[in-house]
């Protein structure tokens, strides 16, 4: 057989991460300083590292995963290592500029002593296999740790780093109790985790019960399920010099998604587009079947693998990486919090998490001026390589760690007033409840509606009514959502353009005589009707400024059919009938100065951000028609739809703002330890 002959190969694909940006940087026409730059990077690297590229890691099936290992060269000892995995593509030649990749990253945990490993996921590039997020991710992750520590050059002691998908992965293994396993920086991993209380969005591809369709735009690029493939025969040498010219990345057309994915049926928006056969619809011979558009939220193909959920143990020290626009913030948070509590000894204590202002992994691009989306969010950097290596050198190296020792168990970004805070805990010890209620007279529609936020429910029941048309869906803008291309720019941006609309019902507080500080999780309660027998019920949560501009904080979304919970019974309305329903927390730390209100919006539809509910009850996934449902909001004493913030104010903020509230004390904060504010240091 020739030697670069093609085989047909499946592979499977699951989460959206920055990684991406290597693929893509990789595409990008360098001009001729930054290839002499790499070119200059290489061989510093060549100088001081010892280094095995193409390296076939055995896994327990015989599968191989394609690896490349770095060490340093005249070490005192055996190394620790950086082990990363990632379903994207790391080959270290860039064909495309005819130049070598950027290797920055691996020569600064070189020089500092690390060994840096980097690997494929199976079924991805040079890797063998088929791959599937609930097949064998915790298995594959088990066998490199031991193969890894195995290593005469090893100290024993391996810690994973990575955003998205290369954090995920590291949720999984964690839960498998590898003793080499010693230290994981998880950064924006939502996607990892299954269920953890009070959330349950199975690796979010769920929410509420709505389906997130990031996902459909993400699989068109990364299903990957019809790939070439080198003979099983092939050498190590024979890898390293074909990947000059062979990287194995697939090459798909640009796809308009702010178009693509208004396609019904839902589960034909790939096949629309022309994009690859692969796990989102189609069957495929892995361990789940494919198919996952037509999987329940409760289907027992969620639990045999991949994903990370709260009755499985987790006792590796830990430094979170959180964002306030990521689509994964609420799970993120909640799981930090299931450690803190139940993990076993120091473990619990070994925890720290930082909540930055930013998008999904959009931790370094932080500015002096940061934007997201169109809100300022002042100076928000910090310096999260050193942050980082301070973690590793205590963990993998075992050597003190006074800037670790320094860094709060929580710090957390909080905008408004444009700073970094810090809590022992989270939410922050000394925050309380505030529970606003919806009021109106029956016209709460749009902004220029009569929708308030008042300190207690309204005596008289004057239900909000709109339509709710799946085919005129209200538009996503903004917000915690990530990898849908052109069709949703995640971040904070003014919503009045569509509180324009007729089917949002928009409920605002009076103004702030006194700045009021939100941090914490903000959960919703409705009461609610529709002649529908199944609908969506939307809410999200804003901070509307003197101008009228009102950015929006945090959104969820409840599937009325699984309003009891997905492990039980589906549950359908019937018209007249007033159903209670609580939305999954919202999270957020906001600070509402003096002059701004907050305000709740309501609806049945946040489309593309979540795929539009049909409203008749069926599957969903696979119809092509819909029905309006006719959905009301109902508040008063005997039905209070209500809001719960957690609030960090003084008594005279609260009693200016809600003149019935009762203030329980205040949150004692600190200042962010100099070390690590990348803003402070020369």
């Amino acid at each position: 057989m020739p030697k670069c002959s093609v085989k047909v190969f499946l592979a499977c694909a699951f989460v959206c991460t920055v990684a991406l940006s290597i693929a893509r940087a990789q595409q990008t026409p360098l001009t001729p300083a930054q290839k002499e730059q790499r070119v200059e990077t290489e061989k510093e690297l060549e100088s001081l590292a010892i280094i095995d590229r193409k390296v076939l890691m055995p896994m327990r099936d015989g599968v191989r995963l394609a690896t490349d290992l770095y060490r340093p060269k005249n070490a005192p000892g055996k190394a620790p290592t950086i082990w990363v995995r990632t379903p994207y593509n790391f080959n270290f030649w860039d064909i495309r500029n005819g130049v070598p990749a950027d290797m920055t990253t691996i020569l600064a945990a070189i020089k500092r002593g690390y060994a840096y490993v980097i690997q494929n996921e199976r079924g991805h590039f040079f890797s063998e296999g088929n791959y599937d997020i609930l097949g064998a991710p915790r298995t594959d992750g088990d066998d490199a740790l031991r193969w890894i520590s195995s290593q005469p050059w090893s100290n024993g002691r391996v810690g994973t780093t990575g955003c998205s998908s290369t954090a995920e992965y590291q949720m999984g293994i964690a839960a498998m109790g590898n003793p080499a396993y010693a230290a994981m920086n998880v950064q924006g991993f939502g996607a990892g985790v299954g269920r953890v209380a009070p959330y349950f969005e199975q690796g979010n591809w769920y929410r509420g019960g709505a389906v997130q369709m990031l996902f459909i735009a993400w699989l068109y690029g990364e299903q990957n399920q019809v790939r070439p493939m080198f003979p099983p025969n092939t050498s190590q040498a024979d890898l390293i010099r074909e990947s000059k010219s062979f990287d194995l990345a697939q090459q798909l057309p640009p796809v308009e998604w702010s178009k693509a994915l208004w396609h019904l049926p839902e589960q034909d928006i790939l096949k629309a587009v022309d994009g690859p056969l692969g796990i989102f619809a189609d069957p495929m011979p892995v361990p789940t079947g494919g198919r996952m558009i037509e999987r329940t939220p409760n289907d027992p193909a969620w639990y045999k693998g991949g994903l990370y959920h709260d009755d499985m143990p987790l006792n590796v020290p830990g430094l979170w990486f959180m964002s306030w626009y990521d689509v994964s913030i609420g799970p993120n948070l909640a799981l930090y919090d299931h450690v803190r509590k139940n993990a076993k000894g120091e473990i619990a204590n070994e925890q720290w998490v930082i909540i930055a202002p930013v998008t999904h992994c959009g931790y370094t691009r932080a500015t002096e001026s940061t934007i997201v989306g169109e809100r300022s969010m002042g100076d928000a950097r910090l310096d999260y390589q050193e942050m980082i290596y301070s973690f590793f050198d205590r963990f993998l190296k075992g050597e003190k760690s006074p800037r670790l020792d320094a860094l709060p168990k929580v710090t957390y970004y909080t905008m408004g007033i444009n700073k970094w805070q810090s809590a022992e805990t989270w939410p922050p010890a000394g925050a309380h409840p505030l529970t606003l209620f919806l009021s109106s007279a029956g016209h709460a529609n749009s902004l220029t509606g009569d929708g308030l936020l008042v300190n207690s429910p309204p005596e008289a029941d004057k239900p909000d009514t709109f339509g709710y048309d799946p085919l005129n869906p209200v538009l996503s803008y903004g917000g915690n959502v990530c990898c849908t291309g052109d069709a949703v720019q995640a971040g904070a941006f003014d919503q009045r353009r569509t509180e324009a609309r007729s089917d949002i019902l928009v409920y605002t507080s009076e103004s702030f005589k006194e700045g009021m500080e939100v941090t914490g999780p903000m959960i919703p309660t409705l009461y609610v009707t529709s002649d529908a027998k199944d609908t969506d019920f939307t809410v999200k949560v804003l901070d509307v400024y003197p101008d009228g501009r009102a950015y929006n904080l945090d959104e969820s979304i409840q599937r009325m059919r699984y309003r009891d919970g997905y492990d039980k019974p589906l549950v359908w309305m019937e018209s007249g009938k007033v159903y209670k329903v609580t939305l999954q927390p919202l999270n957020t730390s906001n600070y509402f100065e003096a002059g701004h209100r907050l305000r709740i919006e309501v609806s049945s539809s946040n489309f593309p951000r979540f795929d539009r509910n049909l409203n008749t009850g069926g599957n969903n996934y696979d119809e092509s028609r819909g029905v309006v449902a006719h959905n009301a909001v109902h508040h008063s004493r005997q039905y209070p739809s209500q809001v719960t913030i957690t609030v960090e104010p003084t008594r005279a903020a609260v009693l200016s703002a809600f003149p019935n509230t009762q203030s329980h004390g205040e949150q004692s904060r600190n200042a962010l330890p100099m070390p690590y504010n990348a803003a402070r240091q020369p």
